[in-house]
């Protein structure tokens, strides 16, 4: 018989979310839900009671409590779906909109369903700038690679440091019908491929290491908080977008 479900909450300043994030996916690579509740964000882990021990380890504040039957459809009602930039993007399990860009991501084993403000950002950024070939940097999910082609983008490349979010990436791609390169790189160290357009939704340090090494034409970066931006020598700010606490910016390459 298997063990009963509890749901673990994990709650965590906005700087540290990212982080918590990473780790979470790391030990319950099955998904997570996440709630942005002023400064914080609150992290439900659905695990066996006999993860507890392990998930305490981890997250030392972390608060475990029994679910009750049905849990799983009430895990599926939290994923809904967004629109941002003209892209609706949702579940597999939500009727799409006909007529309308549709973007589909199944919640899982890597960060990026569209829902996270972050990611919304990055979209409506993407519809506002110049057309042409895109590179995804930390793609994730791959939403904003396929985001990026119901935009007309392309052709597509992504990256990512983790195999699982490269394998995902890739298998997002082929339920959207979308031709996508995607590889595993090291894209603080390994060279990045030439894009018109380089999207970056990272940590902060992160992103301003990486800048220096994208060669692009424009790039968008995002995974802080507003009123943050990134140290970018070699390129102009052309808008920031801020919503929910987070925020994004639109640069260009600056002129020699």
């Amino acid at each position: 018989m298997s063990a009963p479900v509890v749901r673990v909450s994990v709650v965590v300043a906005l700087e540290q979310a990212e982080e918590a994030r990473a780790l979470a996916l790391e030990l319950v690579p099955g998904g997570f839900e996440e709630r942005t509740r002023g400064d914080e964000v609150e992290l439900g882990l659905y695990v066996p009671e006999t993860d507890i021990d392990r998930l305490h380890s981890a997250f030392p504040g972390a608060r475990a409590v029994p679910v009750e039957p049905g849990w799983e459809d009430a895990w599926r009602a939290f994923h809904r779906p967004v629109r941002a930039g003209g892209v609706w993007i949702g579940p597999p399990w939500e009727q799409q909109p006909p007529g309308e860009p549709v973007v589909v991501i199944d919640p899982g084993r890597a960060f990026g369903t569209g829902a996270h403000p972050t990611t919304r950002l990055c979209v409506e950024l993407l519809a506002v700038a110049p057309r042409g070939s895109l590179l995804d940097i930390g793609c994730g999910s791959g939403v904003l690679s396929i985001a990026g082609a119901r935009l007309g983008y392309g052709p597509l490349q992504a990256v990512d440091d983790d195999p699982v979010a490269v394998e995902v990436t890739r298998a997002n791609a082929a339920v959207n019908g979308v031709a996508l390169e995607v590889r595993v790189v090291d894209t603080l160290s390994e060279p990045l491929p030439r894009a018109d357009v380089a999207v970056v939704n990272i940590l902060l340090g992160a992103v301003e290491q990486v800048l220096p090494r994208i060669d692009a034409d424009r790039v968008i970066t995002s995974g802080y908080l507003a009123g943050e931006r990134p140290a970018a020598p070699g390129w102009s700010l052309l808008e920031t977008r801020e919503f929910d606490g987070w925020a994004a910016d639109l640069f260009a390459r600056s002129s020699p």
